[in-house]
């Protein structure tokens, strides 16, 4: 019987250091997610300045289309003479290695449904800043023949 009480006891304290360490990963990506959440916020009401802060000067942004592979200056020729659009926030995922943060955030838009970003954001003197961003619409496996089926005859009809 005290065997038992033991493996309890064991696996209360196991679980415990679990959740402590998990909060405190979790706080230390907390300004990173911040970025990320400035980062909807601002294309949502079109603050180009404050978005476009967010990136590093050499950064990358890769659209849907598989033509869209810009730096920062192609991506604020694009931008700015948008009123912005709007991402919500479904679900983020976020892996830390030191002074890189790799993320997977699916989002929600009302003209497209369900997209995914994903991207890199390295710890810089200023704080957190996006290196890359790639923005796509995940193809449910049950469609995706058909799917990129439709691609490839737009792709060879315009060439």
């Amino acid at each position: 019987m005290s065997g038992l009480i033991i493996k309890k006891w064991f696996t209360a304290i196991v679980v415990t250091m679990l959740l402590g360490l998990s909060s405190v990963h979790a706080d230390e990506q907390a300004p990173a997610a911040q970025v990320l959440d400035n980062l909807h916020q601002y294309a949502a009401v079109a603050d180009w300045d404050n978005y476009f802060a967010l990136y590093t000067e050499d950064a990358i942004f890769i659209g849907t289309d598989a033509t869209e592979y810009w730096d920062m200056t192609q991506f604020e020729a694009y931008s700015r003479p948008t009123k912005g659009w709007r991402y919500e926030l479904v679900d983020r995922k976020i892996v830390q290695h030191g002074n890189v943060i790799v993320f997977d955030e699916l989002l929600d838009n009302r003209a497209y449904g369900v997209s995914r970003g994903t991207g890199t954001l390295l710890l810089t003197e200023q704080g957190w800043k996006i290196a890359q961003y790639h923005l796509s619409f995940p193809i449910p496996n049950k469609i995706a023949k058909k799917i990129t089926n439709q691609i490839k005859a737009v792709k060879k009809d315009n060439p």
